[in-house]
């Protein structure tokens, strides 16, 4: 209850200090517009760098799995060999 009086209390400030109207409200719209443009290039650099990352561990992820498939394959072939091999011998 208290999370939800705290929400409408900082939207209404919000609003009211980006308000254009003259004698009311503190005309803070030209402030917020000059931080997001500084902003939204340092978020994109930020969300740019993130991605690279994560397209790096995928490709890392990827050769690791094709690596345990390959060993997976090679024990199960060595596994129907020795199968193989000692029924030969219990004959």
């Amino acid at each position: 209850m208290v999370a939800l009086i705290v929400g409408i209390v900082f939207i209404v400030f919000a609003v009211y200090s980006v308000l254009p109207i003259e004698g009311w409200g503190l005309q803070w719209w030209g402030e917020v517009l000059l931080v997001l443009k500084g902003g939204i290039p340092l978020i994109a650099v930020f969300v740019g760098l993130i991605a690279v990352l994560i397209g790096i561990a995928d490709i890392r992820d990827r050769i690791e799995a094709k690596k345990e498939e390959e060993a997976e394959a090679k024990e199960a072939g060595e596994s129907e060999s020795d199968a193989a091999t000692d029924s030969d011998e219990s004959k």
